[in-house]
């Protein structure tokens, strides 16, 4: 039985899902509230050049998701090593106290930026993905068919409707949606998700790039136990980034969790004096610039890939079932469509 589907949200696991389904001979309908595609695999485009303020690389863990990154043209061309490997750890002055570490994961990299990999793999659905469009409500009617309630319009017709977004996204969606879609159980569940927030900051030395000119540390990219950061990156380390000297630093979850209502200024200025602290590059940046992701890291999964009922056609899936990482996406938004395929095919 062929079957119309309705995503929201176009990350790694809601385009694994679309992909996955549209293989299978489903009609797939994504609506995304962005401009693009790409979730927390999002790469922020500047007059300096790039920042990976989101993800920062992911791992090749499933044997699936390595077939997936093989088998889709042009992928093995986007997807890059980076040596991550020479991760330092930080103590909370600056000093490495953990050099190297040695792990048997290969850390990659997408080119030109992160979210090319989730754009890619995007773009053969066209104009089956609808951006800059965010959805408020579900309703089903007499007939079993679910309507998508957006901000301007309401598109109809959908037997499933499979939800790709952060957990109190999801939440609060299926809230919305009245009796037929708030499952008490899997709201009970959801409940004890515990996701945390992550104030990012993105910082540009331009002066930096010119020759024989070289502020802060050796190192590329470093874990921190400072009150404040807890990861500093230094994008153009990455493949394909550009010279100009950029770096990307997230704050630890306790500390952006503490300051989540404070002004980005605010919160800039504290985090600008803890990386001087950190890297010793006192310098002014050219460009500093704050984004504060509300929904960064699973502390606490779902602890399933996904979910899903048949019976009304309703599903949910994305990282936080499993983890944080983006081969959890990957995972949740794989095995949500190949349930969906095996209950159609006994309908």
């Amino acid at each position: 039985m062929t079957l119309n589907i309705a995503i929201i949200g176009a990350g790694i696991a809601g385009i694994t899902a679309a992909r996955t389904l549209v293989k299978a001979g489903h009609h797939v309908h994504v609506f995304e509230k962005s401009p693009g595609a790409g979730g927390r695999m999002s790469t922020r485009d500047t007059n300096f050049g790039t920042f990976d303020h989101g993800a920062q690389y992911f791992t090749v863990r499933d044997p699936r998701f390595s077939l997936a990154i093989q088998a889709v043209p042009g992928t093995t061309e986007i997807c890059r090593p980076w040596s991550a490997n020479a991760v330092r750890v930080l103590d909370p002055l600056g000093h490495v106290f953990e050099a190297a570490r040695s792990t048997k994961d290969a850390h990659f990299v997408a080119k030109p930026g992160m979210n090319a990999l989730v754009r890619h793999w995007a773009a053969p659905l066209g104009k089956a993905i609808t951006y800059n469009t965010l959805v408020n409500r579900l309703a089903r009617g007499t007939k079993g068919l679910w309507t998508v309630h957006t901000e301007h319009r309401e598109v109809t017709g959908f037997d499933h409707v499979l939800l790709a977004i952060p957990c109190i996204q999801a939440e609060n969606l299926l809230k919305a949606s009245g009796k037929e879609a708030a499952n008490h159980q899997w709201l009970k569940a959801m409940d004890a998700v515990d996701v945390a927030p992550c104030w990012t900051m993105m910082l540009a030395f331009p002066k930096a790039t010119q020759p024989n000119l070289h502020i802060g540390p050796q190192w590329n990219a470093a874990r921190s136990i400072h009150h404040r950061i807890a990861w500093l990156t230094r994008e153009s380390s990455k493949p394909g980034r550009g010279k100009v000297e950029r770096w990307t630093v997230q704050a630890n979850s306790a500390w952006s969790a503490e300051h989540i209502s404070d002004t980005e200024a605010r919160v800039k200025a504290k985090l600008l004096r803890a990386f001087a602290e950190l890297t010793g590059i006192r310098a002014e940046p050219a460009f500093a610039e704050m984004h504060c992701w509300l929904y960064a890291k699973t502390t606490k999964p779902l602890g399933v890939s996904h979910q899903y009922n048949p019976a009304n056609g309703l599903g949910t899936c994305g990282d936080w079932h499993l983890g944080h990482r983006v081969e959890d996406a990957f995972v949740s938004g794989l095995e949500l469509a190949l349930s969906v395929c095996q209950s159609a095919n006994r309908l």
